[in-house]
């Protein structure tokens, strides 16, 4: 990735606010499991749910472990990007056990896709520490299958469960909007912050990412 030197600014503080927001979404990802694992329904789910809230910390070890290798502080890093996911997560909380599951499936996916299509834009070494840290396919599909279970078990969740994700989708995006025109964050990685092009380039990953979220959604037998 050849960049003049501006431009290797801008990419810079691009990564470095890319590996802060990574870090906490890590970090409050492997609380929420950790908590959620409290009121699983057997000490199966209990025990599923405590094992993905170690991976999730281990994920955030890794980034905080770039974050050092860049000279930033990982708190220092995070803190531009609490103040929003607590709002997102204030603003969805679980009802009980069965969204708790969705909302989990939902974050993980949605995220999945979101720093996926990030990584088209970045250097190999961001790239391969997005992979590792997104290398999810194991926890996606626990999620889907104790979501699955559940719906087999009680169909009447279907309803009740399909508007609820939409919810969370709808939160998410709006999320993901304000935090990259708050934090100039998209506009980083079109050099210089190139606003038009950073919008278009937003427009394009929202509409991907909804689209992903419906076909997992139909996966499951709900309405997307």
């Amino acid at each position: 990735m050849s960049l003049s030197p501006a431009d290797t600014a801008h990419y810079n503080r691009f990564v470095a606010d890319l590996f802060g927001m990574m870090a906490y979404g890590e970090l409050s990802a492997f609380e929420r499991f950790a908590a959620d694992a409290r009121y699983s329904p057997t000490l199966h789910d209990r025990a599923v749910l405590g094992r993905i809230a170690v991976v999730e910390f281990q994920h955030y070890e890794l980034v905080s472990s770039r974050l050092a290798d860049m000279g930033i502080d990982a708190e220092d890093a995070m803190l531009p990007f609490q103040a929003a996911v607590d709002f997102f997560h204030s603003r969805t909380r679980p009802g009980d056990w069965f969204e708790s599951l969705m909302k989990a499936y939902v974050i993980d996916t949605v995220s999945a896709d979101f720093y996926r299509a990030i990584s088209r834009y970045v250097d190999a070494g961001t790239r391969e520490l997005i992979e590792q840290v997104q290398a999810s396919d194991e926890t996606t599909q626990v999620l889907r299958e104790l979501l699955r279970g559940a719906l087999a078990d009680d169909p009447r969740l279907a309803s009740r469960l399909a508007l609820w994700a939409r919810r969370l989708l709808g939160e998410a995006l709006t999320q993901a909007q304000r935090v990259s025109h708050e934090h100039a964050f998209l506009g980083r990685l079109i050099g210089g912050g190139d606003t038009a092009a950073a919008n278009e380039l937003v427009s394009g990953l929202i509409a991907g990412l909804a689209g992903n979220h419906s076909r997992r959604m139909t996966e499951l037998g709900l309405a997307g």
